[in-house]
């Protein structure tokens, strides 16, 4: 049996030596920082992660889907924060069938590195950085953090899931005509977090992902088992969006604190260490990375942000890399050994897919910072609702075939455009549900829609 290594035993890489072990594959993961469980939890990612359709069926398919959910906050919906005035809530499904889940980022990866080691074919190296790569060999390089040691292994397979700054990926990029893009954001963003009651208990909608829309900017928090909630600030990082509404311009307590008393009142009251927090927490960046090809010939391959690193705004990244590792398990079961056909066959499903998600990732952000709270936007999703409820075979709004269905996230992209411009041509000729022409509605459906199913 061949020897697989996959470098980073982050999420995806953690979940992708389940599914190699339980094929009978010999698994060695090598992990650049230290062993999350016997150090901070945090590993300098995101807390919080919002867990999907996609992520779901991959965590059933090894078995651990059972031990999350216990774990696991359920969100039925957007409450939307205004500046002033009351709140309201965004069903995201249909009903309380279709719900996101809030999770720990460090306890779903312990979870899956704690199930990986019951194989016996799986082992987990800590402190081994990825330092140079033999393509024609499959060897790689490993620099071990703590002992400066470097060890040379030499595998059958390879496959690199070692985030967006992936060092395999950087080897890659020295092959000739590697096609490789990245774009960061002008955006930043902090957390911070919302301690629970003082009998543990929620301060606000438990069963929500709570949303600050403010146009140029947002603060969206995710609820926590403990009570807490973790916080996200998503702001320019300069002055182009406006100089207030920028990190650069918050670079005193006194600004930071004026800024968020006032944009943001209710929240505000709610983080007693407010400034200690917006100082001393790092500002994160946001980007997005393309490349191809995702494969060398029959033996290495890129997986997760490795090679389609979104940004945070469909919660789809987690998911997303999930999907790769069901793929390419489905593409060994179908072609067993033969790493060539298998890796032409994942980049062949996944690459289309990811870069559909990575565009539907910027869009949604443009919807949460400034359109939840847009009278015309809200009118659109009620007759959206509508039309799903009438048609729902066929119009399924975009947020629902991305997050509560496996159709392919390009087939929802193309969809959501569809439907989109339905919506628009339908509300711009009516104020109110009842004046919807729903017989135009059905004629534009089945024109437009039904061709492409």
């Amino acid at each position: 049996m061949k020897k697989i290594t996959i470098v980073g035993a982050g999420l995806a890489g953690s979940l992708l030596s389940v599914y190699l072990a339980k094929k009978g594959f010999e698994v060695n993961v090598y992990e650049r920082r230290s062993d999350m469980r016997k150090s901070s939890k945090g590993g300098g990612k995101s807390i919080n992660l919002a867990l999907s359709t996609r992520g779901i069926h991959a965590l059933k398919e090894v078995g651990l889907y059972d031990e999350i959910k216990k774990i696991a906050i359920p969100m039925y919906g957007r409450m939307i924060h205004p500046v002033e005035g009351d709140l309201s809530f965004q069903r995201y499904g249909k009903d309380d069938s279709e719900y996101i889940n809030a999770v720990s980022r460090a306890d779903l990866n312990i979870s899956l590195m704690e199930l990986a080691e019951r194989n016996p074919g799986v082992k987990i190296h800590f402190n081994e950085r990825c330092s140079g790569i033999d393509f024609k060999n499959s060897e790689i390089n490993f620099h071990n953090e703590l002992t400066g040691e470097t060890t040379l292994v030499k595998s059958d397979i390879v496959i690199a899931t070692d985030g967006a700054t992936s060092a395999v990926r950087m080897e890659m990029q020295k092959i000739p005509r590697f096609n490789f893009a990245q774009h960061y954001e002008n955006y930043g963003y902090k957390e911070l977090i919302i301690p629970s009651g003082e009998d543990g208990s929620f301060l606000m909608e438990k069963n929500a992902l709570h949303i600050w829309p403010r146009g140029s900017f947002m603060l969206i928090a995710l609820p926590n088992p403990d009570g807490s909630y973790t916080c996200t600030l998503f702001l320019a990082y300069d002055h182009s969006l406006g100089e207030e509404n920028s990190f650069e311009y918050l670079n005193t307590e006194e600004r930071a604190d004026t800024f968020f008393k006032k944009q943001f009142p209710d929240a505000y009251k709610m983080i007693p260490e407010f400034k200690k927090e917006f100082f001393n927490n790092p500002t994160g960046t946001l980007m997005t990375v393309k490349c191809f090809p995702w494969i060398y010939e029959d033996r290495i391959a890129l997986l997760g942000d490795a090679c389609h690193a979104i940004v945070p705004f469909f919660g789809q990244g987690m998911n997303a890399a999930f999907e790769d590792c069901t793929c390419l398990n489905d593409c060994i079961d179908k072609y067993g050994t033969d790493w060539k056909k298998v890796f032409n066959e994942y980049q062949k499903q996944r690459k289309i897919n990811s870069d559909a998600i990575a565009d539907l990732a910027q869009e949604n952000f443009i919807e949460m910072r400034d359109l939840v709270s847009d009278k015309e936007f809200l009118f659109r999703k009620k007759i959206e609702t509508e039309l799903y409820k009438k048609y729902p075979d066929t119009f399924i709004p975009k947020y629902s075939m991305v997050t509560f269905s496996r159709i392919p996230y390009s087939v929802a992209l193309q969809r959501g455009k569809i439907q989109e411009e339905i919506l628009k041509e339908l509300c711009a000729e009516a104020d109110s549900r009842e004046s919807i022409d729903y017989g135009k509605a059905e004629k534009l459906i089945n024109n437009r829609l039904e061709k492409l199913l």
